[in-house]
């Protein structure tokens, strides 16, 4: 469940992005992310232990620290995820006009709106996750970037070497430490899913030792895979290929089949992106509908979104309204911008995890403090190494939703 949560659009979309701001370092990059993330899911798994609700931070943020905090939590949430799934609509698009060749005006638009359309309507109908579905994801996503990893390394090996030489970023001239930051920030996001697994502790046995060994062992597994695959991708076609390859196309892992001579490969490798990128849109367009369920029953959201369809148990307004919001954010038609402002709300979200971490007694904590101060310095920290225009969006959507609760909640919407 861990790895079904976290593999998808970070890895075949985000990989590209980041390399094209700070060139071969985008394999640190990686592994610095994923330490980042390991800080915030022991948080989460400590706070699942003692309160162990569906909902994450915006169930956290209200019992630990305060209604308006919660809120919040819950509405960068859904900022977040949503712009993470307009992502993946896009690099679906991508990586299928890539692979057919086929190219017309707006196509990635278009493409992505088609299927975030069709999506929503499954949804709306009631369709239900399926772990065996899942299980068929992840295998799929594992095949096809194993194969990736042992196809390319040889060919990598010298290719990364003269690349590491180059350090230096390769789309702007940020300097190389404010773009290594940027990237990370950019690269903390591929492995968000881990949330998932803190809201199992009521489903498996001893949460309280299995949960935080599943998040370990998770992003311990999806760190290496991810840099390796990054290492690959930089060796065989160099950082800025990889970046243009992500602008251009929103495909950059299917150029390395490519680049190799293997049809073969760029074949499993785009049947791997679609399988993880469909994935992703569904899951979270089932998650973020119940998020906002739950965010209007208590009247964080107008109260009309919390009906619930009498004939399937769909939260069919929940669902539209979810699937008009990522329809939206995929008419930017650009990765690069959704997945950073994705970046920049999903810190924002688990420095509030992290802050209601700090708020368990001694007896109920499972970790040392300082992994909680650990969590919260570096998601604050990171949040502002992301460019200024999402920071300060971010920011104004946060302002725009505490406010659109006070007015909901005043007249009762």
């Amino acid at each position: 469940m861990g790895l079904g949560s976290i593999l998808g659009t970070g890895i075949f979309v985000s990989i590209g992005i980041a390399a094209g701001i700070t060139g071969p370092s985008v394999v640190y990059a990686v592994l610095l992310a994923a330490l980042v993330a390991t800080f915030n899911g022991l948080s989460s798994a400590q706070l699942a232990a003692n309160h162990a609700v569906s909902g994450g931070t915006y169930e956290y943020g209200y019992r630990y620290l305060s209604p308006t905090l919660g809120f919040s939590a819950g509405w960068m949430f859904l900022c977040a995820k949503s712009a993470s799934a307009a992502t993946a609509s896009l690099g679906f698009a991508g990586y299928l006009l890539s692979f057919s060749q086929i190219s017309f005006a707006g196509d990635r638009v278009i493409i992505a709106l088609a299927i975030i359309s069709f999506f929503t309507l499954i949804v709306v109908g009631g369709l239900k996750r399926s772990n065996q579905a899942n299980i068929v994801i992840v295998s799929v996503t594992l095949i096809a970037l194993i194969t990736l990893v042992v196809s390319g390394a040889p060919h990598a090996l010298d290719g990364f070497s003269q690349q590491l030489q180059l350090w230096q970023p390769s789309a702007n001239n940020d300097g190389v430490a404010k773009s290594f930051m940027r990237a990370t920030a950019l690269m903390f996001v591929a492995y968000t899913g881990y949330g998932r697994i803190a809201t199992l502790g009521e489903e498996i046995k001893n949460p309280r030792r299995n949960i935080p060994r599943a998040m370990i062992t998770t992003l311990s597994i999806i760190g290496i895979l991810y840099a390796l695959v990054s290492w690959v991708a930089v060796g065989v076609l160099g950082a800025d290929n990889l970046g243009n390859a992500a602008k251009s196309s929103a495909a950059p892992l299917q150029k390395i089949g490519e680049a190799l001579g293997a049809e073969w490969l760029s074949t499993l490798i785009v049947i791997g992106a679609i399988t993880a990128m469909l994935g992703v849109l569904l899951n979270l367009l089932l998650g973020l509908s119940r998020v906002a369920l739950a965010m209007a029953r208590r009247n964080d959201l107008p109260a009309k979104l919390a009906r619930v369809n009498e004939n399937n148990g769909s939260p069919t307004r929940a669902v539209l309204f979810v699937g008009i919001i990522i329809a939206g954010l995929s008419c930017l038609g650009s990765v690069e911008t959704t997945w950073s402002f994705s970046a920049f709300t999903v810190l924002i979200y688990y420095s509030l995890t992290n802050a209601a971490a700090l708020q368990l007694s001694a007896e109920e904590r499972l970790f040392p403090r300082w992994i909680s101060y650990a969590g919260l310095l570096s998601c604050l920290g990171l949040a502002f190494w992301v460019q200024p225009l999402f920071w300060l969006s971010g920011t104004a959507v946060l302002l725009v939703g505490v406010v659109g609760r006070a007015l909901i909640r005043k007249f009762a919407v």
